[in-house]
């Protein structure tokens, strides 16, 4: 019977050889000692695993060679206890309890030898066990403050509403951020690991910040939103007014210039007096979206009307800005001509400063800009002269000039490096 088997092995019997049975009793303290060890740190192993997922494979292994070590060992233990039973009936010599001594203190060794590499693994491993228990108290604080922030979001959300405030983008917010949350409490160290249940939890606090304080600032939006309407509703009236002049302008470019001096600006009233009117229906559905509390769509009207009220004012400034320029350079052509030539002379001084002189290159390109500067006040003949033309020639000629310059620095910079 097993029961009265195992009786005897726990020296219930009659000792016959007292050596034998101390090697057999050393032998099973050495059999728990290196269980205990096998056990306890296949659940530091577990536990790492939990704590830092990516730096668990090499401990995993490790600990899985070490751990079928100790299996094998377990199973010849048994294997020695099964075959020198020490407590049965019948007599045994001096040979065969020498014999027995022998096999305990054999399995002994082996016993003792992986306990003590279990021990030494273990060792290994405490540094970095320590380390991330050391952190693992810095979780419980950072999902209190998750949790925490989550439910001043809520409260926030649900002030704006019964506020009659449109909040769905926080709303939004906060719900990814309810998410989260629920992720990080089903999952655990588990799945998520100590870094990542640690960033998901700041994840979350910040999210569920952003929501509330979005939230809180509603009320405020709205009043800069109305703010705004009535801003950009004064300044399309401010452009409306410029209508009139920007006609008159027209009327004074006809009237006085040749026909390639205003035909790229033609049509620039109506379009002037189109932006304004495209300006004044975004304008209107700001006020519908205000008044229905929807400050993101009222925000995005207004943005549009400002950008319909930008272009008009370019189209209206063209026009202007064309009759200034057309009337300097009709009562002095030589002063747009002479702000072209200073600029060809400030490159025809970098590019002679060189050593050895201006470049074959560079002397080619200035050579053709001073017989363009020389030929473009030709331009200006007939009853009605191409003014325009003329200062955009000149203007070119400013840029290619320009453009030297900026070659000659480039080419500089690369030989000296």
């Amino acid at each position: 019977m097993r029961g009265a088997g195992d009786q005897r092995r726990r020296g219930r019997g009659p000792r016959p050889d007292a050596a034998a049975i101390e090697a057999r009793e050393a032998a099973a303290a050495a059999f728990y000692d290196m269980d205990r060890a096998q056990k306890y740190l296949q659940g530091r192993v577990t536990v790492f695993g939990d704590l830092d997922a990516k730096a668990a494979a090499p401990v995993r292994h490790d600990f899985g060679a070490l751990s079928d070590s100790a299996d094998a060992a377990a199973v010849a233990y048994i294997s020695v206890l099964d075959a020198n039973d020490l407590d049965g009936d019948r007599e045994r010599g001096p040979a065969e309890y020498d014999a027995a001594r022998r096999a305990f203190l054999a399995v002994t060794d082996r016993l003792q030898k992986i306990t003590r590499d279990l021990e030494r693994f273990g060792e290994r491993l405490a540094p970095q066990m320590a380390r991330l228990e050391a952190a693992l108290d810095q979780l419980p604080p950072r999902l209190a403050a998750a949790r925490d922030a989550v439910a001043a979001a809520e409260a926030a959300v649900a002030a704006a509403r019964d506020a009659g405030m449109d909040a769905a983008d926080p709303e939004a917010r906060l719900a990814r951020a309810r998410e989260s949350l629920a992720r990080l409490s089903s999952q655990g160290l588990g799945g998520l690991g100590l870094a990542g249940a640690m960033d998901l939890a700041d994840e979350v606090r910040h999210a569920a910040d952003q929501a509330r304080e979005e939230a809180e600032e509603l009320p405020r939006i709205g009043q800069k939103v109305r703010n705004s309407l009535a801003s950009v509703r004064t300044r399309s009236d401010m452009v409306a007014g410029r209508i009139e002049p920007v006609r008159q302008a027209m009327r004074l470019l006809l009237r006085h210039y040749s026909q390639s001096c205003w035909q790229d600006l033609r049509g620039a009233p109506e379009a002037v007096g189109a932006g304004v009117e495209r300006a004044r229906e975004r304008l209107n559905e700001a006020s519908a979206h205000i008044a229905r509390n929807e400050w993101k769509p009222a925000q995005r009207a207004l943005t549009a009307a400002r950008t319909e009220l930008n272009g008009a004012e370019r189209r209206a400034a063209q026009v202007t800005g064309r009759v200034a320029e057309l009337d300097a350079a009709a009562a002095d052509p030589g002063k747009p001509a002479e702000a072209a030539r200073f600029a060809v002379r400030d490159a025809q001084k970098l590019a002679t400063a060189q050593p050895g002189g201006a470049a074959p290159h560079h002397a080619r390109a200035l050579d053709a800009l001073v017989e363009r500067l020389e030929a473009a006040p030709r331009r200006l003949t007939g009853a009605h002269p191409d003014y325009w033309s003329y200062l955009q020639e000149l203007e070119s000629i400013k840029t290619a000039a320009g453009d030297v310059v900026t070659r000659i620095r480039d080419e500089r910079a690369g030989a000296s490096s």
